[in-house]
């Protein structure tokens, strides 16, 4: 890959899709972002515009094995770790406490492209609390130069 240890511009597009019970949400996204390159792990910065919290700083991780960590920090902070077909504990703090969570990824498909750079991250996963459903998670990320 090119340096990018300095970090590079990129468009971001990101949709959303979460069903919670009966409900369906959908959500897109345009901003731009920072994509930066160190060892073996690729990072893609941006901040996720909201309502309700502010300005949230999002970054993915993307790893040499293929998982991807996926933080986002504003009041609270959580850290979630996909793995094709694996479930990955976690936790997500938040100003009222710990709570224990569990992601189980159903689908996790990374491509990266040069010439120009560019790609995609397609993320299904269920989202747990101990054994209680807290939702289905569709994470549709594309990212150019």
């Amino acid at each position: 890959m090119n340096n990018i240890s300095n970090g590079t511009t990129v468009q971001i597009h990101l949709e959303t899709t979460i069903k919670q019970d009966q409900s369906n949400e959908h959500f897109v996204f345009d901003t731009v972002g920072q994509l930066v390159e160190i060892g073996d792990n690729i990072y893609i910065r941006y901040v996720e515009e909201n309502q309700d919290e502010g300005d949230i700083p999002v970054t993915l991780k993307i790893m040499k094995d293929g998982s991807v960590k996926i933080t986002r920090s504003s009041q609270s902070r959580l850290q979630l770790v996909l793995q094709n077909q694996k479930k990955v504990s976690s936790q997500y703090k938040t100003p009222y406490g710990i709570l224990g969570i569990d992601t189980l990824t159903t689908n996790l498909d990374i491509k990266i492209l040069e010439n120009p750079l560019r790609g995609n991250v397609n993320a299904d996963y269920m989202l747990y609390n101990g054994q209680e459903l807290l939702g289905n998670y569709n994470i549709r990320l594309q990212f150019t130069i």
